[in-house]
């Protein structure tokens, strides 16, 4: 079989290297790209499905003075180091950057945030952000009686209280301490004080169900805003649902009792069902996380306390904005991480997480086998008369530019990662432990081509007016796609930093890969396109100051057959 058919050629590499008469395919991926780049050319705090989020839950910590049964062993949990944590320079950075992305409202979480002594300088200080128009907290109350005071003057503006019984000896059996009254009382201040806090109440069968409508009493003559959550019963990798009070089942009980109860008026991104009985001060809310999802008008954005964004409570994917900071990315490259994330948000979570069985992929995939005994190998030369980074006397040295005249430059390049079946799976159910592969090469691509020059000895260092990396998954064939396109204005192109942005973003995959498997294939890292100098160039078209041209060579050393390379 003569492999040097132009036949046999097109069957062993892919659509996206060849250049058909009827296709240019190398068009077809600039223009998808276009495509692409007008989604991501939207706010960055706006995701694909048109949801803005205006809402910042921050941890302040991993630290709680409760152990209550539904949320963490008896003995607690191990902590990570101080040094794992967002340090408070950190927290306000990030802060700023998600206002001055359209975040208008804050919550604090924990933990518990109380158990923070700064906590009253943390929100003096968010309170003074421009355009931040609400602070919030979320406690379970137990010393909110010595706190309140001097946190609403540093300028908190709203307050959730957890709290699962109105019966002081359930409250000891759920949080394995004492202090029921300490929140009542707490709550009570609250009240005095001019808020109308939130009641956060988890319902539980066989636990607190019997409660319900000694719940809505307490709306009586309390302006509180009671919320009913349904009990989220994840553990491990499996759902339970033997502790579930679902919704309905809830407002059945409390027709029954209040047949007057009706529903209330709701803002367009509450998560809660707003009910009330007429003439009660207070009011009723439902949080039916797991029978009625409410993902469609989700706004809410998560920021862990050791500084990992989460973009959906029930997804495992975590982005680390810590790591981001500490390696001195810029507010621009903080951004587009930002973005990246929310963009990837999905619709929803699981309709039904507790019937829901993820299918297998069988590990299966196969490799392209060759023998040398039927490889002819090839040498590549260059058809200029020199090379321009070489002087006469063979040494290298960088090229003179000052002649040349300043134009918009433009560059595009690709890269492809296989990571076969089990990866691949991996990725798109964001389920490896590093986190979100996809947006975290995109970061390194973006910050790799901005320092190319530092990289490459003979770069020059260019100004960029902007550098964009996408990554995308292919799940039919296993693999990422990388493009990445760079401009800059100046006096020489930006090819470099384009190949640069495409090879680390690749490497980062790998990295973020590397654990589940070895058998990783970065291959066809290459330029598609370059504008805005003396000879434009795309890829199968040409000129390229020189034409490329592929001449056979006799030399049978192995090390010469090009082939995809195993890292």
């Amino acid at each position: 079989m003569n492999l040097l058919k132009p036949n046999y050629l097109r069957n062993c590499f892919p659509l996206k290297l060849r250049q058909l008469s009827s296709v240019n395919p190398v068009k077809q991926l600039i223009e998808k790209n276009q495509q692409e780049s007008q989604i991501t050319s939207a706010p960055a705090l706006t995701d694909t499905f048109g949801r803005h989020h205006s809402y910042l839950r921050i941890s302040l910590t991993e630290k709680c003075n409760l152990r209550c049964t539904y949320c963490m062993p008896a003995e607690g949990v191990k902590l990570q180091p101080k040094d794992n944590m967002l340090t408070n320079e950190e927290i306000f950075y990030l802060a700023k950057i998600f206002v001055k992305n359209g975040v208008r409202k804050i919550r604090l979480t924990g933990g518990e945030p109380t158990v923070r002594r700064d906590i009253v300088e943390i929100v003096e200080n968010l309170s003074k952000i421009p355009d931040l128009e609400n602070v919030g907290i979320t406690t379970n109350g137990l010393v909110l009686t010595r706190m309140l005071v001097p946190l609403q003057r540093a300028g908190l503006d709203a307050i959730n209280i957890s709290l699962d019984t109105l019966k002081s000896s359930k409250y000891e059996q759920i949080t394995r301490r004492k202090g029921w009254e300490r929140v009542i009382a707490g709550i009570d201040l609250a009240i005095q004080l001019g808020y109308k806090p939130k009641v956060n109440c988890v319902l539980m069968k066989n636990f607190n169900d019997d409660e319900i409508c000694d719940f809505v009493e307490f709306t009586r003559d309390r302006e509180v805003d009671v919320r009913f959550i349904e009990y989220m019963p994840f553990s491990g990798n499996k759902w339970h649902t033997d502790k579930l009070v679902s919704f309905k089942s809830a407002l059945d009980v409390i027709k029954e009792k209040y047949p007057d109860f009706q529903a209330l008026p709701n803002g367009p991104n509450d998560t809660s069902k707003a009910f009330g009985v007429p003439n009660f001060k207070g009011q009723i809310g439902f949080i039916t996380s797991m029978t009625e999802h409410f993902c469609g008008s989700c706004n809410r954005l998560r920021l862990t306390a050791d500084g990992n964004l989460k973009v959906c409570l029930f997804g495992n994917t975590e982005i680390s904005l810590r790591d981001a900071i500490r390696a001195n990315s810029s507010d621009d490259d903080m951004e587009a991480l930002i973005s990246a994330a929310v963009k990837r948000k999905k619709k929803q979570h699981a309709e039904k997480p507790w019937n829901y069985q993820m299918p297998i992929t069988p590990l299966s995939h196969a490799f392209l086998k060759s023998s040398s005994n039927f490889i002819q190998t090839y040498r590549f030369y260059s058809t200029s008369n020199h090379l321009t980074h070489i002087d006469l006397e063979g040494k290298a040295k960088m090229v003179d530019v000052t002649a040349k005249s300043p134009s918009d430059r433009v560059a595009l390049a690709t890269a492809t990662v296989y990571v076969g079946p089990k990866i691949s799976k991996l990725i798109n159910e964001n389920s490896l432990k590093k986190g979100d592969v996809l947006s975290i090469a995109q970061l390194a691509g973006i910050v790799a081509a901005k320092k190319t020059s530092d990289l490459i000895p003979l770069c020059h260092n260019i100004p960029l007016s902007s550098v964009g990396i996408q990554c995308k998954l292919d799940l039919k064939n296993h693999s990422v796609e990388i493009i990445s396109q760079v401009k800059c204005s100046g006096k020489t192109g930006v090819e470099m930093e384009a190949l640069t942005g495409v090879a680390v973003a690749a490497l980062t995959v790998y990295d973020m890969c590397k654990a589940v498997s070895h058998s990783i294939v970065v291959k066809n890292i290459r330029l598609l396109e370059k504008t805005g100098g003396k000879n434009d160039f795309r890829n199968g078209d040409g000129p390229f100051e020189g034409k490329i041209a592929a001449k056979p060579s006799n030399n049978d050393n192995s090390d010469e057959i090009f082939h995809p390379i195993h890292i």
